[in-house]
């Protein structure tokens, strides 16, 4: 090595020195310096206890740090600098393991939904300094980051005192158990478990359904309203008696005939229940759903379309995890757990034999069939309000489309509306006719078949809850069907 070079590598090692310890001692305080005088000892000697989470719970743990840390004028909240923060656990930086890791600047913060109207800025990431049981801690706050290996988010407590830190995390523990912002909302799991809308949670508002905007047989409301509601209602004294609160009510039936417009009512009913709803890849969180259906009891979790994660085996590519997931979370509930499952399906034929035959898992199987003729009037009637027709076309239109479903009939409002639209005319009659006949024409068959026209409709899945503001396909009660 000649002269030259070596005397660039000299003070290339001199730069990085200086450039180094200028970051270490320039600007602000430093963290080992922040962390001996909270803790009152070496922070490198203590031992660390790390307790995960599920990234949706970020919010409900911040709330409960902060509510330590009030009233407490001494509580800090800091943030930690350096490349290296994201990868490296609070031992480690405390010992000096990272380069440029151990100073102190900003916490991280996050915008998380807290209700369907409302939002709050949460910390991400943040080193918390306060006291438990008189006892000095630091914890370190982080969201799950799945770029830096981190898939739940977690928490990283120092302390001197063992048991003070044990204290904290039973706390902890405790208030995850008991408190949420999820608690009596209607909620459902995002497919990205780490995306920014609530971190993996969708707050939706209530649908705003009455009794009469759901049209089914005469007293199959009052049964699906009994078991999932009516038990809760009564718990004290069912549980008197030794009866089970945890309960299952399958609703089945074709495409588009109103089982999610009943589930619709029932959680509009539900103001004191959390409910939570999978459908699609979103099934695959049943786990996570029930422990939190679990804490935030009473609570109903929906699982829509059921069939295609606890289709019969006989059926499939052998066991499925997903279904024994399904069947461990209807038995894993203690029997007085408020938590009812309420399942829909289009292919009832096709369910797991284990899932539907053994008590404690389905109490109460309800089909929702296709409207009669007195209901397919009704439908009618309730969608087609703004039309306002007579009772002599009503009944008309209502045996054309006979062998149809809510859902159709909806639609076949809808195009009436349409139609006048488009000829600049008052909705009548006269456009109520013209629609019926033109989905029921020969040339409208593929139409009318994805409309729920046919009386042997294709199995068809897919999300329907909560749409956005604008009613949904079902029937209105107090309807005799044929």
């Amino acid at each position: 090595m000649d002269d030259n070079m070596l005397s660039f590598l000299q003070n290339f090692a001199a730069l990085t020195r200086m450039a180094h310890e200028s970051t270490e001692t320039g600007s602000g305080e430093q963290l080992l310096t922040v962390l001996t005088a909270h803790l009152g000892a070496a922070p490198e000697s203590l031992p660390l206890v790390t307790e995960a989470f599920p990234s949706h719970r970020l919010a409900d743990t911040c709330l409960i740090l902060e509510g330590l840390m009030a009233g407490q004028p001494s509580s800090r909240i800091l943030g930690l600098s350096g490349q290296q923060r994201h990868h490296l656990e609070l031992s480690d930086i405390v010992a000096g393991h990272g380069m440029n890791a151990g100073g102190i600047g900003e916490p991280s913060y996050e915008t998380i939904a807290v209700g369907p109207d409302e939002e709050r800025r949460f910390v991400s990431s943040g080193l918390f300094l306060f006291t438990h049981a008189e006892a000095p801690l630091a914890v370190l706050l982080r969201q799950a980051n799945p770029q830096y290996g981190r898939n739940t988010a977690t928490l990283e407590v120092l302390g001197g005192n063992p048991e003070a830190v044990d204290g904290f995390l039973k706390h902890l523990r405790a208030e995850l158990r008991e408190n949420s912002i999820f608690r009596g909302h209607v909620i459902s799991f995002t497919a990205n478990e780490y995306s920014p809308s609530a971190a993996g949670i969708t707050f939706h508002r209530r649908a705003p359904v009455t009794k009469e905007d759901v049209v089914l047989p005469a007293g199959t409301m009052e049964r699906i309203e009994a078991q999932v509601l009516g038990i809760g209602e009564h718990r004290e004294n069912l549980l008197s008696f030794g009866a089970h609160l945890k309960r299952g009510v399958l609703l089945y039936g074709p495409p588009g005939t109103g089982k999610t417009h009943t589930v619709r009512y029932i959680a509009s009913q539900a103001t004191d229940y959390t409910v939570i709803l999978l459908s699609g890849n979103t099934l695959a969180y049943i786990g996570e759903a029930t422990k939190m259906a679990r804490a935030l009891q009473p609570s109903i979790v929906v699982l829509e379309d059921c069939d295609l994660i606890a289709e019969d085996r006989s059926f499939g590519n052998g066991p499925q995890p997903l279904l024994f997931e399904v069947l461990d979370a209807l038995d894993g509930l203690e029997p007085d757990s408020d938590v009812a499952f309420l399942l829909t399906t289009n292919r009832v034929e096709l369910l797991e034999e284990a899932l539907v035959q053994r008590p404690g898992r389905v109490d109460l199987a309800m089909e929702i069939p296709r409207p009669d003729s007195a209901a397919r009037q009704a439908l009618l009637a309730l969608y087609g309000r703004q039309l306002n027709p007579g009772c002599m076309t009503i009944e008309k239109v209502a045996n054309m489309i006979r062998g149809t479903t809510a859902s159709f009939a909806k639609e076949l409002t809808r195009r009436a509306l349409l139609l006048a639209a488009l000829e600049g005319r008052s909705p009548g009659d006269a456009h109520l006719l013209r629609a019926a006949e033109e989905l029921m024409s020969d040339s409208a068959t593929l139409t009318r078949s994805l409309l729920g026209g046919t009386s042997d409709p294709t199995p068809a899945s897919g999300s329907e809850f909560f749409p956005p503001q604008g009613g949904g396909n079902g029937y209105a009660s107090g309807i005799s069907f044929e």
